[in-house]
C-alpha cells in the first residue's frame, strides 16, 4: 500500500504526467532502483538501532535460567475453567513443569508471586499486517519508507504488550521484520509471515499507478519491489510468485481471490484466479508442505476456492449457507473478523466505507453459520492503516463475546489459533506447541490482573489490567 504512495510522490515530482513517455519510463526505471536503496536502508537503520545500548529492550537481557511464576490460577488455552493452586516452571524458552503451588520452588530459579491471578497462553492475532497496522494513509501517500518502518517497529512492541505473542501475517514485506525480532533486535511478536499477497492484475492489492499499466517486459512495479504485493495472470507467473514467497520464508502463501475493502478498484463481486490457478498455487505450496489461505469475500469466490483444495479462507463475510456447508464438509479452516461497527473500520473511506458496511451486514450471519455447522473458526483483527485503530485489536477479539461463551473466545485466540498456524507444517518458523500451557510448550504466557473467562472486558484495557507478557521464556512485562 505504501509504494502506491511513493509512486504518487515522485508522479507529482515529475509534473503529474501519467503517459507512458520513454522518459517517464526512463524515470520508472530509476525509481524503483531509488525505492529498493531506500527500503534497504530503512531496514539497515532498523538494524543499527537494535545494536545501540538499550535498543533491544527486554528481548536482549539474558534470560533467567530458571521462572517460576508462582501461585497463579491457570487457564491452559483449552479448558472451560481455570485451575487453582498452582505454580507453573520455565527453564529457558520452554514451560518444564505444572505443578501444586505448595511443591517446593527450585533453588536456583527466579520467582515471581502471582497472588492468585490468572495465567494464560500468549494470544494469537491469525490476521494482522504487522507492516500496514499503524501506518495513516497520509503518510503511506509520502511514501518514506522509514517513518513507515518506524512506526511498525514501534507497534510491534505494542502489539506484543498487548499480550499477542504471535501474529499470522497476511500480506506484506516482514521478513527481514520478523528476522529483527527473532533475533532481539527489536522487541515484538512472533511472525507467521506470508510475504507479498499474491493477485491477478486488477485484483485486490494491485496498487499501480497508471504510469505502470500496462506491465513492460517483466518490469516489476514499485508495490512488487517492496514486497506489498505480486502480481500473475498466468499459471507460470502464479507458481513463480509462490515459490518465491517460500524461497524467502513464507510460513503460508496468501492469495485473493476476489475484491476488497481496501483496493478502490477492485468491487467486491469481482472474481480474480480461476479454478485451476488456484489448484497450481496449492500444488506448489504442498510441495513446500505448507499451505494456501485465499482472500475472499463472496460465495461464487469462495466455492471457487474450496473446489481448487485450499486449506483456508480469509474473510468470507457474503457468503450464503450453502457456502458454508462447504466448510464443515471439506473440513476448510474459516479465518475471519469480528466487524461490527464503523469504529472497526474507521481508516476506511469512501468507496472503502461503504463497501465495509457491506461487511458488518454479513459479520452476525458468519458467527452463525460457524456455529451451526462446526467450522474451524481462527480468529483476526485485520486492522490498517491508523495508529489509532491498532489497539483496538483486543476489543476486536471481545466482540466474540456477541457469538461465544469467554472461554470459548479466549481458546480461539490461544489453542484454536495455534491449530491453525500448524497448517504451516515444516514452514512453520518456530518449533514447538503455541496456544497453550502444557509441559514442552512454548513459554509465551500472560498475567491478568482478574479473570477474562467471567469478565472478558479485561482483555481490552491490558495497560492496566495485563500485568506480566512472556515471550520465547523472556520477560517483557512485569509490574507486579
Amino acid at each position: 500500500m505504501f509504494s502506491a504512495g511513493m509512486k504518487y510522490r515522485h508522479l507529482i515530482h515529475n509534473g503529474g504526467c501519467s503517459c507512458a513517455s520513454p522518459g517517464l519510463q526512463q524515470r520508472s526505471g530509476y525509481l524503483a532502483d531509488y525505492s529498493r536503496r531506500n527500503f534497504l536502508a530503512a531496514i539497515g537503520s532498523v538494524a543499527v538501532a537494535g545494536i545501540m545500548p538499550g535498543a533491544g529492550n527486554a528481548q536482549n537481557a539474558k534470560r533467567p535460567s530458571k521462572i517460576l511464576l508462582k501461585q497463579v490460577r491457570l487457564f491452559d488455552g483449552k479448558s472451560d475453567k481455570l485451575h487453582d493452586g498452582v505454580q507453573v516452571l520455565v527453564e529457558g524458552n520452554t514451560i518444564a513443569a505444572i505443578d501444586p503451588a505448595n511443591n517446593p520452588p527450585p533453588e536456583d530459579a527466579t520467582i515471581i508471586n502471582c497472588d492468585n491471578r490468572m495465567l494464560m497462553p500468549g494470544m494469537i492475532d491469525a490476521h494482522w499486517h504487522a507492516i500496514y497496522a499503524p501506518v495513516p494513509l497520509q503518510v503511506l501517500m509520502m511514501g518514506d519508507p522509514g517513518i513507515i518502518f518506524a512506526a511498525a517497529t514501534a507497534e510491534a512492541e505494542r502489539t506484543l504488550l498487548r499480550g499477542f505473542t504471535t501474529i499470522r501475517d497476511l500480506g506484506g514485506p516482514t521478513f527481514t521484520f520478523k528476522q529483527a525480532i527473532d533475533t532481539g533486535i527489536i522487541p515484538g511478536p512472533r511472525i507467521f509471515p506470508s510475504g507479498a499477497m499474491i493477485t491477478t492484475s486488477g485484483g485486490h492489492g494491485d496498487l499501480r499507478m497508471p504510469f505502470e499499466i500496462p506491465a513492460r517486459d517483466g518490469q516489476l512495479s514499485l508495490s512488487e519491489l517492496m514486497g506489498s504485493a505480486a502480481i500473475a495472470d498466468d499459471i507460470g507467473g502464479l507458481q513463480r510468485r509462490v515459490r518465491e514467497q517460500l524461497l524467502q520464508g513464507a510460513s503460508q502463501v496468501k492469495i485473493v481471490g476476489g475484491g476488497g475493502v481496501s483496493s478502490p478498484r477492485s468491487p467486491l463481486d469481482m472474481t480474480t484466479f480461476s479454478e485451476t490457478e488456484i489448484r497450481a498455487a496449492v500444488e506448489v505450496a504442498r510441495d513446500w508442505n505448507t499451505y494456501v489461505t485465499v482472500h475472499a469475500y463472496a460465495s461464487n469466490t469462495v466455492q471457487r476456492a474450496i473446489a481448487g483444495g485450499v486449506s483456508c479462507i480469509e474473510h468470507a463475510h457474503l457468503m450464503d449457507e450453502q457456502t458454508a456447508r462447504m466448510f464443515a464438509d471439506k473440513k476448510i479452516w474459516l479465518s475471519t473478523q469480528p466487524f461490527l461497527t464503523i469504529e472497526d473500520a474507521a481508516s476506511q473511506t469512501g468507496v472503502g466505507a461503504e463497501r465495509a458496511a457491506q461487511i458488518f451486514v454479513g459479520t452476525p450471519k458468519i458467527y452463525g453459520y460457524a456455529k451451526k455447522y462446526g467450522i474451524m473458526t481462527a480468529w483476526g483483527s485485520d486492522l490498517l492503516f491508523s495508529p489509532e485503530l491498532a489497539p483496538r485489536q483486543n476489543i476486536m477479539l471481545t466482540h466474540l463475546s456477541n457469538w461465544f461463551t469467554n472461554a470459548e473466545a479466549l481458546r480461539m485466540a490461544t489453542s484454536g489459533n495455534a491449530g491453525l498456524l500448524a497448517l504451516s507444517n515444516l514452514r512453520a518458523p518456530y518449533p514447538g506447541n503455541l496456544g497453550v500451557i502444557e509441559k514442552g510448550a512454548l513459554a509465551d504466557m500472560l498475567v491478568w490482573d482478574g479473570n477474562p473467562l467471567d469478565d472478558i472486558k479485561l482483555v481490552e484495557r491490558p495497560e492496566e489490567t495485563l500485568k506480566i507478557v512472556m515471550k520465547d521464556g523472556r520477560i517483557f512485562k512485569n509490574t507486579l
